[in-house]
C-alpha cells in the first residue's frame, strides 16, 4: 500500500507555520522547523511493515501549493495522513474537501491534539475518512492499515465512517510498548530538512528523539499535549543512548533535542547519563531537553552537564503563585530562580518560557512576570527565553473552564494562533499583553545581559549561535508588533 505522510504548504501573510509536532502553534517571521518524531516513527513503522511510504513536508521543503500537489499526485497514494492543530484545522478541512473530489479511492486521515479533543467536529466538517485520536497515533495508523480498514480489527481511538454514519472504537489507550517502536529511518523522512533551521541547536546538524511520551507531570491545565498523553511512558535508557550513538556515527549529528514533554528523571536519568559518559559520547554530542523546576538537585544538573547536556528548557508561564496554582504547575515561584541558578552554575544553558494573557492577571501581575524574565536574563540564569500569548486549546481543562465561564473572545479556530487575545482579560488589554512580550524580548539588550553574553563567547560556534539568536529575537519582536494580526 502507498501511504503519504503530508504537511501541505499553508501560505499566509502571517508568516511560516510552526506546525509539525509542536505543542504551541505560532506563525513565525523566520522559518523554524521542528523534526516531527511521532510522524517519523509512523512512517518508519509502515515502511518496515512492507508499505511504500512518502514523506511530503511541503512546509519544510518550502514548496508552493502547486509543487506540493504535483509531487503528491506523482505518488498516487492510497492513504494521505496529516497532522493538524487548532489554528490551521479549518485550512486542513478545506484542503481535504478540495482534494477528496479529485482523488478517487484515496483515504484521508487526520491526527493531532485538536482532532483528539473534537473528533466529531472534524468528521462533520470535512470528508475525512479517519481520525486517529491520542498520542500513539503512529501505532494506530499501523493498525488501521494492517487491519485492511476493517473496523472489527481496529484498536480503541479510531473514528471512521460506516456508510453515512460516523462511528468510533471508544477512547484511545496508551498501552503500547515504546520499546517496540523502531528507530526512525532518518533518510526516509528527510531529516536534513530540520537539521539547521531550528533555534535550539547551537551545533548543527541537529535532530530530535523522544525518550518518553510525554510529561511525567501531565497536569498543566493549559497544555494541549495532556490531551494526547495523559499517561507517561519511557523507553529503555540504554536503547536511547544506542540511538544517539548511531546518529553520531552514521549521520554526523552534533546536537540532539529530546522532545519528551519532560525528560525522565530519577534512576532513569542517572542510568542514561552514566551510560553516555561510559561510552564517551559526551565528547561528540550535545543534548537538549525539556525539564520541570522543583525536581532536580544541583548534583543532578552537574551530572547532566558531564553527560554532554547543553540546553535545558523550562516552562515558567507566570511569576505569580496564584496563576501557577490555577494551572496546576506544582511549582513555587522561588523554585524558578533557584533551579535556573543551579542549572546555570552547573554549566547548562537555560531556556525559559512565559505566557501572557491570563484572565485573572492585571497590570501588577503582568509586571511581576516581565521583571522576573528580565532579571533572569540580566543575571545570566537564562540564556534564552520565549514568550507567548495564552491560548486555551480545545480539550484542555483551561479551555473548558473559560468556555463555561464565558471567558473566551472567540471560537473561531483561525484566531487561536497567538496573534490575538483569546482569553477575556478584563484587567489588561491585548495591547498591554503584546507590550509586555516586547519588553521581555527587549531584555536581551539590557547592558548587563549583553556583557554576560559577550564574555561567554569561547568559539566561533558561540558567536554564530548568538547571531542566530539575535535575529530570532528581532523576529519575535516583529511577531508581537503592536499592529500585527
Amino acid at each position: 500500500m502507498k501511504i503519504a505522510i503530508c504537511y501541505p504548504p499553508l501560505p499566509s501573510e502571517k508568516g511560516v507555520p510552526l506546525l509539525s509536532q509542536n505543542r504551541q502553534f505560532q506563525w513565525f517571521s523566520r522559518p523554524t522547523y521542528i523534526f516531527p518524531v511521532v510522524p517519523a516513527t509512523a512512517a518508519t513503522m509502515l515502511k518496515k511493515a512492507g508499505h511504500e511510504v512518502f514523506w511530503l513536508d511541503g512546509i519544510a521543503e518550502e514548496w508552493t501549493p502547486e509543487e506540493f500537489d504535483r509531487r503528491l499526485g506523482e505518488c498516487c497514494p492510497d492513504v494521505v495522513v496529516m497532522e493538524t492543530k487548532t489554528p490551521v484545522v479549518k485550512r486542513h478541512w478545506k484542503w481535504i474537501s478540495e482534494h477528496r473530489s479529485s482523488a478517487t479511492g484515496t483515504r484521508y486521515v487526520l491526527v493531532g491534539d485538536h482532532v483528539t479533543a473534537l473528533p466529531d467536529e472534524t468528521m462533520a466538517a470535512c470528508p475525512v475518512d479517519y481520525v486517529l485520536t491520542g498520542g500513539d497515533w503512529d501505532f494506530l495508523l499501523k493498525n488501521l492499515v494492517e487491519a485492511g480498514f476493517d473496523p472489527s480489527k481496529f484498536e480503541p481511538g479510531i473514528w471512521y465512517r460506516d456508510g453515512g454514519e460516523v462511528k468510533n472504537t471508544g477512547r484511545f489507550r496508551l498501552d503500547h510498548d515504546l520499546n517496540s517502536a523502531p528507530w526512525i529511518d532518518r533518510d526516509l523522512v528527510h531529516w536534513r530538512l530540520y537539521a539547521e533551521k531550528n533555534g535550539n541547536f547551537r551545533r548543527t546538524p541537529g535532530t530530535y528523539v523522544m525518550s518518553g511520551r510525554d510529561c511525567w507531570h501531565a497536569k498543566c491545565t493549559f497544555c494541549s499535549w495532556t490531551t494526547l498523553y495523559p499517561k507517561y511512558r519511557t523507553r529503555n535508557p540504554v536503547d536511547v543512548v544506542d540511538e544517539l550513538e548511531m546518529l553520531v556515527s552514521k549521520y554526523g549529528v552534533r546536537e540532539v533535542m529530546d522532545d519528551s514533554g519532560s525528560f525522565p528523571v530519577g534512576d532513569w536519568l542517572k542510568t542514561f547519563c552514566n551510560e553516555v559518559i561510559r561510552r564517551g559520547l559526551q565528547k561528540k554530542l550535545r543534548i537538549d531537553c525539556n525539564m520541570r523546576f522543583g525536581r532536580l538537585t544541583f548534583e543532578d544538573y552537574k551530572l547532566m552537564r558531564r553527560a554532554g547536556f547543553r540546553l535545558v528548557l523550562f516552562g515558567v508561564e507566570s511569576a505569580n503563585q496564584a496563576t501557577l496554582d490555577r494551572f496546576v504547575k506544582a511549582l513555587k515561584v522561588e523554585d524558578v530562580e533557584k533551579g535556573a541558578e543551579w542549572a546555570h552554575r552547573a554549566g547548562l544553558d537555560v531556556h525559559l518560557t512565559f505566557m501572557f494573557g491570563h484572565a485573572w492577571e492585571g497590570p501588577e501581575e503582568i509586571e511581576n512576570t516581565v521583571c522576573l524574565a528580565r532579571r533572569m536574563l540580566a543575571k545570566g540564569w537564562a540564556s534564552t527565553l520565549q514568550c507567548t500569548i495564552t491560548i486555551p486549546y480545545p480539550g484542555t481543562p483551561l479551555f473548558r473552564e473559560l468556555k463555561e465561564s464565558d471567558g473566551l473572545t472567540t471560537l473561531d479556530w483561525d484566531e487561536y494562533d497567538m496573534r490575538r487575545q483569546i482569553t477575556k482579560t478584563p484587567l489588561a488589554s491585548e495591547a498591554d499583553l503584546k507590550r509586555a512580550v516586547r519588553r521581555v524580548y527587549a531584555g536581551f539588550f539590557q547592558p548587563e545581559a549583553l556583557l554576560r553574553r559577550l564574555f561567554s563567547f569561547r568559539t566561533l560556534f558561540d558567536f554564530g549561535f548568538w547571531y542566530r539568536g539575535l535575529r530570532a529575537v528581532i523576529g519575535h519582536l516583529l511577531d508581537f508588533g503592536g499592529g500585527r494580526r
